[in-house]
């Protein structure tokens, strides 16, 4: 059997698909780390973290930031279920850096009880992440 030449890559969240379409290649934010998928890999289910997914299609590398959940990777097909997910280009810089901010406070001794301060440390990597992402964004198109 020939392997494909594309992978379908669909990506959800709670608020509906955010993308969906054919792609070279994938890199994933797993739990144990980043790892690429290429056309024709071997199935598996993988625990996501928060960090960056990355597609290349037609040689341009699209981004997205993610925080959570899973990834199913089929030879042919990724499907990713994110806890939360954002495109780079739809990213609110300002926002990140105002909930970065919120969270840094939160972490300095203003966060009352342990609940809290789980809830901080998740704020605060996801904010890094959606500003990692788009800073990574406008490094492959200087322009946007």
């Amino acid at each position: 059997m020939a392997l494909p030449e594309k992978i379908e890559l669909a990506v959800v969240t709670p608020e509906g698909e955010i993308f969906r379409g054919d792609v070279d290649e994938v890199l994933l934010p797993g739990f144990d780390g980043y790892f690429g998928v290429l056309p024709g890999h071997e199935p598996l289910i993988v625990v996501l973290s928060t960090g960056r997914l990355e597609w290349r299609r037609d040689r341009e590398t699209e981004l997205a930031a993610l925080s959570g959940g899973y990834a199913e990777v089929l030879p042919d097909r990724v499907i990713v279920l994110a806890d939360v997910g954002e495109l780079a280009e739809d990213i609110d810089l300002e926002r990140a850096r105002e909930a970065r901010e919120r969270a840094d406070a939160r972490l300095m001794g203003r966060a009352s009880g342990d609940w809290d301060l789980v809830r901080a440390q998740a704020a605060l990597a996801r904010s890094l992440n959606r500003i990692a992402v788009m800073e990574r964004f406008r490094q492959l198109a200087p322009s946007r």
